[in-house]
């Protein structure tokens, strides 16, 4: 995998050109229900992801604890963690193809599909798998993060899939929940930034820096603007993002 990170620019290529055709196939044909295909795809991903976190957020959280944890978080080298969170580690590459399938179930029930949701599935595939070949140390606060997250809100999808009725407040919690992981990915790269421009050892280079300060930027920004367009201006409007 880490020899061949250029194999996700073509399982991201695939993955565009197959919205624009799933969605011309569909353009003159009733959507799919596939509600019970649904609960269980998102059932099954909220399992996956609280193994996930149940797994490997121990171990961060005793880094954490460790005098100067916050500094052994961000830049002791990768190779340190255990077995158990190494394997999780590849999980979560691994996993960032699988969940390119959420796309499938909006296309194929004619779901609106916004530019945030494929647009962070394509980067965040890209930027795993590559980062994934050179152990970055920050790698273990995205790892973290990401399946904290995804605990909940496949949780949250899975829910709605059978028919709970979901208070708003914990919808505009869920995407709270997704900001503060982009402020705290921004946090841990500009962390590393400031380490490494004081000459203290930080195992990550600059240009994992900067395409990791970028991305968490980027979907920073995105995720204001869905969280304004949708609980903020007016009414909003129902869009799915996961």
């Amino acid at each position: 995998m880490s020899k061949n990170w250029n194999i996700s620019l073509y399982i991201t290529g695939a993955y565009v050109l197959s919205i624009f055709a799933g969605q011309s196939w569909m353009k003159n044909r009733p959507a799919f229900v596939l509600r019970k295909q649904l609960a269980i795809w998102n059932i099954s991903l909220a399992v996956f992801s609280i193994l996930a976190t149940v797994r490997t957020l121990p171990e961060l959280l005793g880094i954490l604890a460790r005098p100067n944890g916050l500094h052994h978080s961000v830049c002791s080298p990768c190779e340190d963690v255990s077995p158990d969170s190494a394997f999780w580690a590849w999980a979560f590459v691994l996993s960032k193809v699988v969940e390119l399938g959420d796309t499938a179930f909006i296309v194929l029930r004619k779901q609106p599909l916004i530019f945030l949701h494929w647009y962070h599935h394509v980067t965040v595939l890209i930027y795993a798998w590559y980062s994934y070949g050179d152990y970055i140390a920050p790698a273990r606060w995205f790892v973290v993060m990401n399946y904290t997250v995804h605990s909940f809100m496949y949780s949250y999808y899975a829910l709605k899939s059978l028919r709970f009725h979901i208070p708003r407040p914990i919808s505009m919690a869920i995407t709270c929940l997704q900001l503060s992981q982009m402020v705290l990915g921004v946090t841990v790269n500009l962390y590393a930034y400031s380490t490494k421009n004081q000459n203290v050892q930080c195992d990550v280079k600059y240009h994992h820096l900067n395409v990791g300060l970028g991305t968490y930027a980027s979907y920073f920004l995105l995720f204001s603007n869905f969280f304004y367009r949708a609980y903020m201006h007016g009414h909003g409007r129902k869009a799915k993002v996961q």
